[in-house]
């Protein structure tokens, strides 16, 4: 009988050591997507994924995290066609680069925080995130001369207690409503086609820096868009100012004003 109560415990704890680990596995497949039908939804904090606007009007950004073989060939590209962008980029990047986020700096691009370490904010405290974001900040200011106001989840993952710090910072956190895919290492073809296939006006675009066709494509990208008459603009120049909220799907909306 003993031998069975042992069974039956050591059984006990492996189910429960399962359960927990498939209701953390949920929460990381939700924390990604604003996506979510019910009441729930409208209680869940959300970063801005893209912006209503009337206007054709789109923002470009990318990631900066890793390599840094061709930063300069896209300020480069950017610059011929007369478009500024966001970098959204990890403090240890900036740390082992800094002349590459001067350069992104002086070329007019905005430089923003991507964390400091890359690490998975979700599974980090509230304490932990914000020391986190004030270190990226400041190695990333000491370059720059200018705070970063904007943030980008590592890996786009957040929950409540990750937006809601990072809002306690006097931040924004930025995702993306079209991703290039670039960093598969698809063909600039493939981007092309991803990209275009899915902007509206208000869409924030996803690249990354080091991604190998990123280069290749981004030429082409500007000039459909531009030829369909859309403005390419910094993240900050697509966010809406004054009052505004966050709908279910993470789109910022403007509030009406009183009396209309």
């Amino acid at each position: 009988m003993v031998e069975f109560r042992l069974i039956a415990r050591r059984y006990r704890k492996h189910l429960s050591v399962l359960a927990t680990a498939l209701a953390a596995a949920l929460i990381l497949w939700t924390v990604n997507s604003p996506a979510i039908v019910g009441a729930s939804a409208a209680q869940r904090e959300l970063p801005i994924y893209c912006v209503e606007r009337q206007d054709k009007c789109v923002a470009m950004s990318f990631d900066a995290a890793w390599g840094n073989e061709d930063t300069g060939t896209l300020i480069n590209i950017l610059s011929s066609y007369g478009v500024k962008t966001t970098f959204f980029v990890v403090g240890d990047w900036a740390e082992k680069y800094p002349e590459s986020v001067r350069a992104l700096h002086e070329a007019g691009h905005e430089v923003m925080s991507h964390s400091s370490h890359h690490r998975h904010f979700s599974m980090m405290s509230a304490e932990e995130i914000a020391s986190d974001l004030r270190h990226a900040n400041r190695l990333i200011a000491a370059c720059t001369g200018v705070e970063p106001t904007l943030f980008r989840c590592p890996y786009g993952e957040y929950d409540d207690h990750v937006i809601q710090t990072v809002n306690s910072l006097g931040m924004t956190a930025i995702q993306w409503s079209v991703d290039s895919l670039d960093w598969k290492g698809i063909g600039a073809d493939e981007i092309c086609s991803r990209v275009l296939k899915r902007v509206e006006p208000g869409s924030i675009i996803l690249f990354h820096n080091a991604a190998e066709h990123t280069p290749e494509a981004l030429g082409r990208i500007i000039e459909t868009l531009q030829a369909d008459g859309y403005t390419i603009v910094p993240v900050s120049q697509l966010l809406l100012q004054g009052d505004y909220h966050i709908d279910h799907a993470g789109r910022q909306v403007a509030n009406p004003k009183p009396g209309t």
